[in-house]
């Protein structure tokens, strides 16, 4: 009897991304679970080269790039049974005829949450002991701080604020359990005895803020946390506070927390602004106060390699018959990113 034929998938992404997310491990995996051209990258699915692949396709693994899954672009696959994200969210992807026509969707944001996780633990670590203030005090004296100076240092019982429970903030609690610190948590959907389970109390946001030595924001970026930080909440924040943002830049208000940082209040280190990146003459560039990067904290190179691993495994479980293990449902998407 002959073996049944894998299923056909076509890559949907800017093909730039493709040698990181699949080197060549991968891509051997990839091509036993599925039918797939390695050398077909699809960024517009009304491209006639693409259109034979399109037409036989059942799974559309898509990445950074890759087209808008509108009612057009699925009428060029009308055998697609599913959308394999090799990126974190979805929300810019899907449509609403995606999910009417019941296609299902995958997403390794998970495997992204990882990166801005480490990235936030080795910020609040370095914020905890002013490595950036006294790497600008040492720039321009050439001397060792004297101890008053760095009395008010460290990490011992320094009090951290995590705002969302999100997958990065609930990996970010997990990488946070060995350290000496407090850590608050503030989440609408987390109650106490859950938040006491990740290692965190749960706390109104404005004891978060008025409370914390370091503030770090893991919110979705929707509607109901639109600068959710606004210049009020800002004003909580204890004098010589620091605000951490990897998630969105949209989730504060942009001219506040400039303000705050303008007058040395506080410090900021800034993965995410709004808008992205900020405008040439923006003061952010330059502030002693502010560790500003150009949205780094997610996967970059070799670290891309981990979302395709996702990808590759949802494939074969599809091959083979079995339910996915990272589906994105329409109703998640009112929650989170």
């Amino acid at each position: 009897m002959p073996s049944p034929q894998p299923p056909r998938a076509v890559f949907a992404m800017d093909p730039v991304h493709l040698p990181l997310l699949f080197p060549p491990h991968l891509m051997t995996r990839l091509r036993r679970a599925v039918g797939i051209d390695p050398g077909l990258v699809v960024r517009d699915v009304t491209d006639p080269a693409a259109a034979e692949a399109l037409a036989a396709a059942e799974i559309l693994i898509t990445g950074w790039g890759g087209p808008h899954l509108d009612g057009d672009a699925l009428a060029a696959a009308p055998g697609l049974r599913a959308v394999l994200h090799a990126a974190g969210s979805v929300r810019s992807l899907v449509g609403d005829e995606l999910w009417r026509r019941g296609i299902a969707v995958s997403s390794a944001v998970t495997a992204n949450a990882l990166p801005v996780a480490e990235y936030t633990l080795a910020m609040i670590l370095l914020a905890g002991k002013d490595a950036f203030g006294h790497r600008e005090r040492f720039r321009a004296r050439h001397t060792h701080p004297a101890p008053q100076e760095t009395a008010a240092t460290g990490n011992v019982g320094r009090r951290v604020g995590v705002i969302g429970a999100s997958r990065v903030g609930r990996r970010l609690l997990e990488l946070l359990r060995p350290f000496d610190l407090t850590v608050l948590l503030y989440d609408p959907f987390v109650g106490a005895a859950e938040a006491a389970a990740l290692g965190a109390e749960s706390v109104p946001l404005d004891e978060l803020l008025g409370t914390s030595d370091i503030v770090t924001l893991h919110a979705p970026d929707i509607p109901a946390t639109h600068r959710m930080l606004d210049a009020g909440g800002l004003a909580l924040v204890r004098d010589g506070g620091v605000l951490i943002n990897t998630a969105r830049g949209a989730l504060v208000d942009s001219a506040a927390l400039t303000a705050e940082l303008v007058s040395g209040r506080l410090s900021a280190v800034l993965d995410v602004t709004d808008p992205e990146p900020p405008p040439a003459h923006s003061p952010l560039y330059d502030l002693p106060n502010v560790f500003l990067t150009p949205h780094i904290a997610g996967s970059l190179g070799n670290e891309l390699q981990r979302l395709g691993t996702v990808v590759v495994e949802e494939c074969e479980r599809l091959a083979t018959g079995r339910p996915l293990a990272h589906e994105v449902r329409a109703e998640d998407l009112g929650r989170v990113a």
